[in-house]
């Protein structure tokens, strides 16, 4: 099992590019492969682990893929299989992206229920309450939704939970409805830009979608999709990573193809905690030539502060004077961290959905262990700017969604080496 090995208490200094995003690439891949009546080719695509894992589903199923140089070649089966089984879905949460196209495709789906990060329950009972609004029988039998339906038509729905909008039921409903009868009206659906690249990647294809970026989508179900030719939006949550590097060390970092028009509230919190962000049309410098300064954050759905973002932030706040909140919106079990960061000497108290952030002058580097993605890579944030060594385990975690992290870290400074037991 391979471990991350860093050497804190360096500034990082030089430019840092950051890949095409991965919750925008899982479901495009889908789209392209179970949709489309012939092959795409996707460019930008990050070189990660998730992306074999949805590989090998989407191959399973019947589809071809082949990745070179970030792209991305799909072709899809002459015949598509209707099942996704435990041993590969169990490895990634997006694998339930596959109901909905199979369902509309092909009027059944039978699909293990998806694995993924540790970090609280995500249901998916909003995927299936969509899809039964246009039309789909769900059944629930040995670990498997099973979906049968003879033909979906198009409904009004309104697909909002308890904690706001779901980017994965947006994604899979809007998937379906491409394909099914008539028009589909969503209502409360997620507003992420990864929703949106998919609703354009399907307007390319052929779909007919109107009022992408917005909480309202209007999908009029058209008799077939094509494959074409498409380029993924950098990943907003790995631009805001790296814009805690350049932070959390003190240093002078460029995060190049960093995508503004996505980071609205993260470049707000950063900026009122003292970093200085110039902005520019290739991305972002990022310094801090003043002192930080607490600041108190909730996680919301966009365009508010990400979750994906939260435990990045709680690093930072760690070595911010004075008491910064953390408080989630979204996943309320996601603040294990904490007690790693703790580890390393940060003062941090979890109460409920919600963590009081003392900040400590200084760090002290310790074994650490990643629990999901984003708790991965707080650690090699919290690596850089301790002091002494810090190793981190577990880092399957982070390979699931930051592509070569040590490499890209190196290049701008980090004493960061990956070494295998």
């Amino acid at each position: 099992m391979d471990r991350l090995i860093i050497n804190g208490g360096k500034q990082l200094k030089g430019t840092i590019s950051v890949s095409g995003s991965k919750n925008a690439t899982l479901p495009i891949a889908v789209a392209a492969a179970i949709l489309a009546d012939s092959a795409s080719v996707i460019h930008n695509v990050p070189d990660l682990r998730d992306i074999d894992s949805l590989c090998a589903v989407l191959q399973v199923l019947g589809a071809t893929t082949k990745f070179k140089n970030s792209t991305l070649y799909i072709e899809p089966g002459n015949r598509i299989a209707y099942e996704a089984p435990y041993d590969l879905v169990r490895k990634m949460r997006a694998s339930i992206y596959v109901l909905g196209p199979l369902v509309a495709r092909l009027g059944v789906a039978k699909v293990s229920f998806p694995g993924g990060c540790a970090i609280g329950p995500r249901p998916v009972d909003l995927h299936l309450k969509g899809l039964q609004q246009l039309g789909a029988e769900i059944e629930i039998d040995g670990g498997y939704i099973i979906a049968r339906t003879d033909r979906l038509v198009g409904a009004e729905m309104y697909l909002r939970g308890p904690h706001g909008s779901s980017v994965g039921a947006t994604a899979n409903v809007m998937m379906a409805s491409t394909l099914a009868e008539g028009q589909t009206t969503i209502r409360g659906a997620a507003c992420e830009p990864e929703v949106a690249d998919l609703a354009n990647f399907l307007n390319v294809m052929g779909a007919d979608i109107e009022g992408i970026g917005t909480s309202t989508l209007t999908i009029r179900g058209v008799k077939q999709l094509h494959g074409t030719e498409y380029a993924i939006i950098p990943d907003r949550i790995e631009a805001g990573t790296f814009m805690v590097a350049g932070a959390i060390t003190g240093g002078d970092v460029f995060v190049k193809q960093a995508p503004a028009q996505h980071l609205g509230v993260t470049s707000e919190k950063l900026m009122e905690a003292g970093v200085q962000l110039d902005w520019t049309d290739d991305g972002v410098r990022v310094r801090t030539p003043q002192a930080l300064q607490a600041v108190d954050i909730v996680t919301d759905t966009y365009p508010g502060f990400p979750t994906d973002m939260q435990a990045q932030m709680m690093g930072l706040l760690s070595i911010t004077p004075g008491v910064s909140t953390i408080t989630e919106g979204i996943y309320l079990d996601r603040f294990m961290h904490a007690s790693e960061l703790n580890r390393m000497g940060a003062d941090i108290r979890v109460e409920g959905n919600r963590a009081v952030v003392r900040g400590k002058p200084k760090l002290s580097g310790a074994p650490v262990m990643a629990s999901d993605l984003r708790a991965g890579a707080v650690l090699v944030l919290a690596g850089m700017a301790a002091a002494g060594e810090t190793i981190v385990s577990r880092i399957y975690h982070i390979d699931r969604g930051y592509e070569g992290i040590e490499e890209k870290l190196r290049g701008i400074g980090a004493d960061i080496i990956r070494v295998s037991d």
